[in-house]
């Protein structure tokens, strides 16, 4: 059974970012990360290496997909949801600021109970 469920985030205009980002990757790699958000579903909560706190209510879904690259989509939980914010594939070793601050943007959208 689902502990949490995965909710895509919704901009003012309609938009779910994190649906169009693995809408572009290959049938692979969006299957690659589709199980670990699954995995992060029914095992919540979850550690390394599939998921990893970044800061307070900020974590991140760990996939490694095609051609030996990375994949992360940042969530944040909100009641029985985690909220996937932000997908992006990552080319340093470290979360680029730019990234981890668009996440904090969207999660501060969030209307909270």
């Amino acid at each position: 059974m689902k502990k949490i469920s995965a909710l895509f985030y919704q901009n003012a205009n309609g938009k779910k970012p994190v649906r169009e980002w693995l809408l572009s990757l290959d049938e692979e790699d969006r299957k690659i990360v589709g199980k670990d958000i699954k995995t992060v579903e029914y095992g919540w909560p979850i550690g390394m290496p599939v998921c990893r706190k970044l800061e307070s209510k900020l974590y991140e879904v760990r996939s490694d997909i095609s051609h030996k690259r990375i994949a992360r989509v940042l969530f944040t939980v909100v009641d029985e949801y985690m909220v996937l914010l932000h997908g992006f594939v990552k080319k340093t070793q470290k979360t680029p600021g730019q990234d981890l601050d668009l996440a904090r943007k969207r999660k501060k959208d969030i209307q909270w109970n």
